[in-house]
């Protein structure tokens, strides 16, 4: 299969953080999307990417601090939380 190119990656994405499957995830994920993607470097925009295969429900926990997130995506997730603060 051929690399994506970077302009469909982000586009696809994007799309992909806002059509979650819980509303709070869509409002998160697109507004933290909107703010962040372009600014990533190819390892983060590939760990976003596996970030947005996790369940709803666990990321919503993982987000709001009611759980810790997998090692993996815990600076991730950090961001996205500070990100929510703001």
């Amino acid at each position: 299969m051929p690399e994506e190119l970077y302009e469909h990656r982000l586009k696809r994405l994007r799309m992909r953080s806002m059509r979650r499957g819980i509303k709070e995830m869509d409002l998160i994920l697109s507004a933290y999307a909107d703010a962040h993607l372009a600014q990533m470097d190819g390892p983060t925009l590939d760990n976003y990417d596996a970030l947005l295969n996790e369940n709803d429900q666990d990321l919503y926990r993982w987000v709001t601090g009611q759980e810790a997130p997998p090692q993996r995506f815990s600076d991730l997730i950090s961001n996205i939380s500070l990100a929510l603060q703001k």
